[in-house]
């Protein structure tokens, strides 16, 4: 069985009086892939920054694998070690990846000077080498040529294999698929595929629903700062169709569990 990855209780979150979540409930497994829908404005981006420790609830818990972490009030949640929220928190973030809807690399580096740069940044962590990292997102780590010459489907991907450093458990994309020819877009379909294959959770914002579908576990609608509805994917369906590509040699078959999705607020 999928084990929980995070879980939100009843998070809102305001700024100043706007609220760009109210009351949002989910639970994302391992093993899974979750795509968020929406118009801009819906929340999807606050609602990834919320899972990614980037912003504290106003209101409410975010609880990672599965201990309470984020609340309303930081710091004032001790457990039973005695460490605080801030530490747990802290512990959270090692296991997650984040990928904003900006590459987040430097344009005058190569791919392998990138990573290498970003991989000297987890002092005392274990981390994945740049070639092992852009072997997974089928770049050559020896391409000499700055990643400001990529094409943007390669650029995407290395910034997937910056996110895969250390080799995170709970990965957040937002708008992967944004700006990508349709084979850049199939080949980044592909990878995400194999990570969720690999026991990750992965969850993504999209306006491409079509195209992400064949990926998702739960497929999740929001408007207006709330999550107005939960369905479930078409994933199972497809899962030896996306194996077989990644490995046509000797395909997996991945036979994921429907995760519980989030309750309408």
């Amino acid at each position: 069985m999928a084990a929980i990855a995070v879980q939100l209780e009843n998070v809102s979150r305001l700024f100043g009086r706007f609220p760009a979540l109210r009351q949002v409930s989910a639970v994302f497994s391992t093993g899974q892939c979750y795509v968020l829908l929406g118009e801009n404005g819906a929340g999807k981006s606050t609602l990834l920054r919320v899972l990614a420790g980037l912003l504290q609830p106003t209101l409410g818990v975010v609880r990672y694998f599965p201990q309470p972490v984020a609340t309303a009030d930081p710091g004032r949640d001790k457990g039973t070690s005695g460490e605080s929220e801030d530490d747990r928190l802290r512990a959270a973030r090692a296991r997650i990846g984040y990928m904003s809807h900006s590459p987040m690399i430097y344009d005058e580096l190569s791919a392998a000077e990138n990573l290498r740069y970003f991989a000297s940044l987890y002092r005392g962590r274990p981390v994945w080498t740049p070639e092992e990292a852009l072997n997974t997102v089928g770049l050559d780590p020896a391409l000499p040529r700055p990643v400001g010459q990529y094409s943007q489907g390669m650029r995407q991907r290395v910034s997937l294999a910056r996110v895969l450093l250390s080799q995170p458990e709970l990965i957040l994309l937002d708008e992967p698929f944004s700006n990508l020819d349709a084979r850049s877009a199939g080949q980044m379909l592909l990878l995400l595929g194999r990570l969720r294959g690999e026991g990750r959770c992965v969850v993504l914002t999209t306006h491409q629903r079509d195209l992400a579908a064949p990926l998702a576990d739960q497929i999740l609608t929001m408007e207006a700062g709330r999550l107005t509805s939960a369905a479930p994917g078409a994933a199972s369906a497809h899962a030896t169709e996306l194996e077989s590509a990644l490995s046509p040699t000797s395909p997996q078959t991945v036979q994921p569990d429907l995760a519980p999705g989030a309750s309408p607020t």
